[in-house]
């Protein structure tokens, strides 16, 4: 069992035990359901930049990333660096993520706020709604195309944007539906967490141009976004570069000024 499947069989029991102790119902009596939610997408294809800056305290790969920062600080500094949005980890077991992350992040900031988490059920979509997220994540490696049909629907239904993730042909060709926003393509294989941009530079042809292309994982330099975008890509997805640092906040703004310049 490679550690994606350990993570989706994990989460099948977590997200069986929320439902027992909290109903839908009480999902959907949160404030936050009346919140109106901001399209990344929209911000991705009117913004210079692209930049998608993550929070995130750990990970099966790299272990400790930085567990000393509170992520209203973290938000509010990316939100000043000029990040079109922000994505939070909300796994608790692999990644130190929860969903009070999104609830205070949300409370800190009026950018997008992408939940970051192995959907695999309706319940999770509702959840983020209700936590203030304004985009879901869906991952084709652990769902069907039935699956991710009806996730996305969902998510749509809601208001919230959807990025899809793939990481090679297979997964891009069962996965192209008109409920998607956003295709992004994970540069680091999950099953080896071994790194590679070629990945999104091989799949960028076959990403159809009604959805905003996204790159993901191993980007840690302005040469590599610029190479990127002549590949048509219009969002990067940066975590652990501006993570691994003191202050995230301020990561983000360097990488953003050097990259306008």
């Amino acid at each position: 069992m490679n550690i994606l499947d350990k993570i989706v069989a994990d989460k099948r029991k977590e997200v069986d035990l929320k439902k027992s102790l909290i109903p839908v119902s009480q999902l959907e009596q949160s404030m936050l359901m009346e919140w109106a939610p901001n399209s990344l997408a929209t911000a991705l294809r009117n913004s210079k930049t692209g930049i998608i800056a993550e929070h995130k305290r750990r990970s099966p790969s790299k272990s400790v990333i930085n567990q000393n920062l509170n992520v209203q600080d973290v938000a509010k500094g990316y939100e000043d660096a000029g990040v079109c949005g922000i994505s939070v980890l909300t796994d608790g077991k692999y990644f130190g993520g929860s969903l009070d992350d999104l609830v205070l992040a949300r409370a800190s900031v009026d950018i997008p706020l992408l939940r970051k988490e192995f959907i695999i059920d309706q319940y999770q979509i509702v959840e983020a709604k209700a936590h203030g997220s304004d985009v879901i994540l869906l991952i084709a490696a652990i769902l069907s195309r039935e699956e991710i049909k009806t996730l996305s629907e969902t998510a749509k239904s809601l208001g919230l944007d959807v990025l899809l993730e793939v990481h090679n042909e297979e997964e891009l060709q069962k996965s192209i539906m008109p409920s998607l926003d956003m295709l992004g393509v994970n540069n680091r294989n999950l099953k080896t967490f071994e790194v590679s941009l070629e990945t999104s530079k091989s799949l960028s042809e076959r990403i159809p141009d009604d959805f905003v292309k996204v790159s993901e994982s191993g980007i840690s330099s302005t040469a590599a976004i610029k190479e990127l975008r002549e590949y048509g890509y219009q969002g990067f997805l940066i975590g652990e570069n501006f993570m691994k640092t003191d202050n995230p906040g301020l990561s983000a703004k360097e990488f953003i000024d050097e990259l306008k310049n």
